[in-house]
């Protein structure tokens, strides 16, 4: 059975919301999450990161990775389009959009607040981030446009990775509503998955 190591409000939410989507069994491993300064790989997990996931003699511990490989061995074709198909470069552009370019900027806020605690020393870092992470939710808005979802047949695994970035960036302030309005509807039609609630209630 796959094992998850889990802290609320990091990147295990999407794993756990993917197994829930795609109704498979787990084992949720709960840690609390610490950020040590100046250390990344510093957390009660195998990796020291959050999440890690365990599935026989493999170990993960980057939440996009884990996303595909659960959908190669266990997803059926469900969550993901075909390989070789349009959908399918749409959807893995997306998938990656989340976090090398949507979340990157993100990154920075976080570092300051979470890890070095000295963002009150840094505004213009700050401000220049959320800046950098506003011109790439902009993008992401005109593509979403009038859809539910970021592909035009429906929910898929991408939109369990931008969920979790949409949903931060709303966290730090980013996300105004009258600038956002299609991510900020968006948002609530994830939030409204069962799957979703039941990730953020682990």
């Amino acid at each position: 059975m796959l094992k998850l190591y889990h802290a609320p409000r990091t990147r295990s939410v999407r794993i756990i919301w993917l197994l829930e989507e795609l109704g498979l069994p787990y084992t949720l491993v709960r840690v609390a999450f610490k950020p040590v300064p100046g250390r990344l790989f510093a957390q009660p997990t195998p990796s020291g990161k959050v999440p890690v996931l365990e599935d026989g003699e493999v170990t993960m511990f980057e939440s996009g990775a884990m996303v595909e490989y659960i959908l190669e061995r266990y997803g059926n074709g469900r969550l993901a389009p075909a390989p070789g198909t349009p959908a399918r470069a749409a959807w893995l552009q997306w998938l990656h959009f989340s976090e090398s370019t949507a979340f990157a900027p993100l990154s920075v806020v976080v570092w300051l607040t979470r890890y070095r605690d000295d963002a009150a020393s840094h505004p213009h870092l700050v401000e220049d981030a959320k800046v950098r992470a506003a011109i790439a939710f902009e993008v992401l808005e005109a593509a979403l446009g009038e859809r539910d979802y970021l592909l035009a047949d429906g929910f898929s695994a991408a939109d369990i990775m931008m969920g979790f970035t949409v949903f931060a960036a709303q966290a730090f302030g980013v996300l105004d509503a009258a600038r956002f309005p299609h991510l900020t509807a968006y948002l609530e039609r994830l939030a409204a998955r069962p799957a979703y609630q039941v990730s953020m209630q682990a």
